[in-house]
């Protein structure tokens, strides 16, 4: 009887795959959401999560000029009115910064949340920069319609990540295990997701120093998402 119980699982298991392999691939191909571009350039995309923070955001900030390389901040609405500094300095340097909502909400169905979250974190950066960000990320990478058409509607684009390139860095599991997750898989076009803020981000400010020195010396640039859109589109129209 188990191994009855247990042949079930696993053919409804796999009858999952497509269908979640079919939704990314109906997102993708409308351009709807982006998790990488197709690029022969050595160029990636490292991008922040849940940030600014007070100590780790400068470290890793000096980290980046180090090896001059840019980046995307997703920032937190919230955090970003409490450490206006921080973002000031993200710009200042050359750095991408993009709306990860207000208060960090995982909204999945009710489009007028989501809308609240959204417009008030682009209010906030608007007030610190001069500009509203174009770039969006859902919290914890939820995707569906009413996060794409809500954020559509609101002029933003939706920004995920590389499935191979998470570092799940927030779960700190190990300098040399961070590095290894992106050096192992990396490629061309690849956009890189760690966190600077939701915790101790000590092992992610070691890793990064790692991963931009070995990716350097293999001739990879280092390019915010919308740079790396724009290259990838003109070349693609050329």
């Amino acid at each position: 009887m188990g191994r009855y119980i247990l042949l079930i699982v696993l053919f409804l298991s796999l009858n999952q795959i497509p269908a979640m392999a079919k939704e990314r691939f109906d997102y993708e191909k409308t351009g709807k959401i982006t998790w990488e571009v197709k690029t022969n350039e050595k160029m990636v995309a490292i991008t922040f999560d849940d940030g600014p923070n007070p100590v780790y955001t400068p470290e890793i900030l000096d980290v980046l000029s180090k090896h001059k390389a840019k980046a995307t901040f997703f920032v937190v609405g919230k955090h970003a009115n409490n450490y206006p500094e921080i973002i000031r300095r993200e710009v200042l340097e050359g750095h991408e910064i993009a709306n990860h909502t207000f208060n960090h909400l995982n909204i999945i169905r009710d489009s007028q949340k989501l809308e609240n979250e959204i417009i008030q974190t682009s209010d906030a950066l608007k007030e610190i920069t001069g500009f509203s960000p174009t770039l969006f990320r859902p919290v914890g990478g939820s995707y569906n319609d009413v996060i794409i058409n809500t954020a559509a509607e609101n002029g933003y684009h939706v920004v995920l990540w590389s499935w191979h390139q998470d570092t799940k860095d927030w779960k700190n599991p190990g300098v040399n295990t961070i590095t290894k997750r992106v050096i192992s898989g990396i490629k061309p076009g690849n956009i890189i997701l760690f966190h600077d803020s939701g915790g101790n981000r000590t092992q992610t400010i070691r890793a990064l120093d790692r991963i931009l020195t070995k990716l350097e010396k293999e001739g990879y640039e280092f390019v915010t998402v919308s740079e790396m859109l724009f290259r990838t589109h003109t070349t693609q129209n050329n």
